[in-house]
């Protein structure tokens, strides 16, 4: 006899709640359908640490030398800013604590100010700070990749746009297709972030210890 719609509904129903239903211990969370984690421990590292330290470090430090005319003085200017972004971290620490919720600067906006003012934060977030701060970055990028091409003179200016937006194209590409491939990516680049900074480090001392 042929199995009725209802049944037949039934059954898959049962099936595809069997499939995700969690181990036991897992966690309480009866069959609900979730995102599977696939970040590790490194990836989460390099991540706030890429974050943390932005591409504009690289082009910042000439900027800060050339206003306060002195290495000495400039020395001193990043010292007072580290103690500043310090204590905001310190900030942050205590309301990671306080506030146990996901969402960062929108939960403990929306706990402190309420949904109006935790919406409007999250808006500029997405419309305006995210998108500003990857065009420097892809800027920053393409200036330095043009570089060696153009020793002796300015480069382009269209070009280095258009180098910009062809880098934003694909690495939006790279995270829409797969999180292991944007997890590397990052990866990689953070760890040549931090290789070359340490280079950049290294390298101003012993200069400063030739009195250069």
């Amino acid at each position: 006899m042929a199995e009725s719609p209802s049944a037949s509904y039934k059954a898959v129903a049962t099936n595809e709640t069997s499939e995700v239903k969690p181990k036991e211990g897992e966690g309480d969370d009866g069959g609900c359908v979730g995102l599977k984690p696939k970040m590790t421990l490194m990836n989460g590292i390099t991540v706030i640490v890429g974050s943390i330290i932005g591409s504009g470090i690289f082009i910042s430090p000439s900027g800060v030398l050339k206003n306060t005319g002195s290495v000495g003085m400039s020395l001193v200017v990043w010292i007072i800013s580290g103690l500043f972004s310090m204590v905001g971290a310190y900030c942050y620490a205590e309301l990671g604590c306080m506030i146990q919720k996901t969402g960062a600067d929108y939960a403990y906006i929306m706990t402190t100010f309420g949904p109006f003012m935790a919406f409007m934060r999250l808006w500029v977030e997405c419309m305006i700070v995210r998108p500003c701060s990857q065009t420097i970055v892809a800027l920053t990028f393409s200036v330095y990749v043009m570089q060696p091409f153009f020793p002796d003179c300015e480069h382009p200016d269209a070009s280095a746009r258009l180098l910009a937006a062809v880098c934003i194209l694909v690495l939006t590409f790279v995270n829409c297709w797969n999180v292991k491939w944007a997890t590397r990516v990052q990866d990689v680049f953070t760890f040549a972030k931090l290789l070359a900074l340490f280079i950049i480090i290294i390298t101003g001392f012993v200069q400063l210890g030739f009195g250069k």
